[in-house]
């Protein structure tokens, strides 16, 4: 039996997501009340423009007053679709102080501001979820804080930006530059007109955080997260990977410490074996490698973005918080309990491909050697060439903390011999 009395939801923004939302609650509304128990009804959609012609979206339920919209009574559940810090934290604070529930997507509001976020929900005793803002369509944080809850994850790697996917994968693909992969992707859609918050990494940063959040059961926010973009990458650091039998991804990875006493998050482009599951994900997709004390390994994989597969994240969190407002339950709300340190990047432990531009005469590889022998950098394998007086040396290490990496690169820039430092990238997966 369902429920006469309808479940009445606010939507905040109408954008892709929220417009694809809009559509799926009309075309499954059926199937959504018999799966809550209730009808689920849209009390009114907040947008800027109201002028703008959304498909399927009714316009008596158009309003420009966010604010009143979240506040209004009688609204069992808002889900906020503006992105960004503010309006959304007040907009969020508002329905949470009126009783209302919030399925959110915003990963950079939850990065900078989620504990608060939780402690405003736990006080009025309303539902916080936010599914869709790390992986899209992929059932990812459920499992994470639900099916792996009596377990201990000890690591998660994944790709999280399917825009710098993209552009990689074009350029391995196609022997394209940066730029060229870049303007592609734009021209498909998968990259925005401003593309700094993909591109340097700030949005899979942000998902980064919320990821070491939920596996670690600590507070980590974004400003924890070591942070590199793919801005830097070229053509000779994919040939490079090539020919050391890997590919070049954009990693968010967390990590637990061996003791356990602490944890890293960091996003930076990273060579992976073409033997490791994530070699393979392609074009915008993303995927995320667990690694758990007692499960193993698990992967997820998917579309990490679009309007309908992250409609599709937030329709599965509108129902989990429709059902707990009709039984009177209550959500997972944050688990920090562990309250384990962020360390510095400078302590992480991986391996290193370097890339220098050195002179073409005796002696060179054997002052270079020294320098990494003098910071405690164990080398795997070394491959120089040269020709007419300048000469590529590339040098891939043994593990070493990122802290003497970083020593030994600045002692390299010194030595006369040494004319530049190409790249520098880390080996993962390993």
């Amino acid at each position: 039996m369902v429920r006469t009395r309808p479940l009445k939801v606010a939507l905040l923004g109408c954008g892709v997501v929220g417009t694809q939302v809009t559509r799926l609650m009309t075309e499954h509304a059926d199937d959504l009340a018999a799966r809550i128990g209730a009808p689920v009804e849209l009390a009114g959609i907040a947008v800027r423009r109201p002028d703008r012609l959304r498909e399927g979206v009714p316009a008596g339920l158009v309003t420009t007053d966010a604010a009143e919209l979240a506040g209004r009574g009688g609204i069992d559940v808002v889900v906020e679709m503006i992105g960004g810090i503010e309006p959304a934290r007040s907009l969020i604070t508002t329905a949470f102080e009126n009783g209302a529930s919030v399925v959110t997507a915003n990963k950079a509001l939850l990065a900078e501001d989620g504990p608060a976020l939780h402690e405003t929900a736990e006080k009025y005793g309303a539902d916080l979820y936010y599914e869709a803002a790390v992986a899209g369509a992929i059932p990812l944080l459920r499992p994470l804080r639900e099916s792996l809850a009596g377990d201990r994850v000890d690591r998660v790697l994944g790709i999280v930006n399917g825009t710098t996917n993209f552009i990689l994968d074009r350029m391995e693909a196609g022997n394209a530059g940066y730029g060229e992969a870049l303007d592609e992707a734009t021209a498909l859609g998968y990259a925005e007109a401003d593309p700094t918050a993909d591109v340097e990494g700030f949005d899979a940063a942000a998902k980064a955080a919320i990821l070491a959040g939920i596996a670690f059961h600590t507070r980590v926010r974004l400003d924890d997260v070591h942070r590199e973009g793919i801005t830097e990458v070229t053509s000779s650091d994919i040939a490079s990977a090539r020919r050391m039998g890997c590919t070049v991804k954009l990693l968010a990875i967390c990590e637990r410490a061996a003791d356990g006493r602490s944890v890293t998050a960091r996003v930076h482009p990273a060579m992976i074996p073409l033997t490791h599951p994530l070699a393979s994900v392609r074009e915008a997709y993303n995927a995320v490698f667990v690694e758990a004390d007692a499960a193993g390994r698990l992967m997820f994989y998917g579309p990490g973005a679009g309007g309908a597969p992250t409609a599709s994240a937030v329709l599965g969190d509108l129902v989990a918080a429709c059902r707990n407002k009709l039984t009177g339950a209550r959500g997972p709300g944050e688990s920090a309990y562990t309250q384990l340190p962020v360390s510095p990047m400078g302590e992480v432990v991986t391996r290193y491909h370097i890339s220098l531009d050195v002179a073409d005469k005796p002696g060179v590889l054997a002052q270079c050697a020294m320098v990494f022998a003098d910071h405690g950098v164990s080398i795997d394998t070394v491959r120089q060439t040269g020709k007419d007086g300048e000469a590529s040396l590339v040098v891939v290490t043994h593990r070493a903390p990122d802290a003497a990496l970083s020593a030994t690169v600045e002692a390299l820039r010194t030595l006369d011999t040494v004319r530049g430092v190409a790249s520098i990238m880390r080996v993962e997966g390993e």
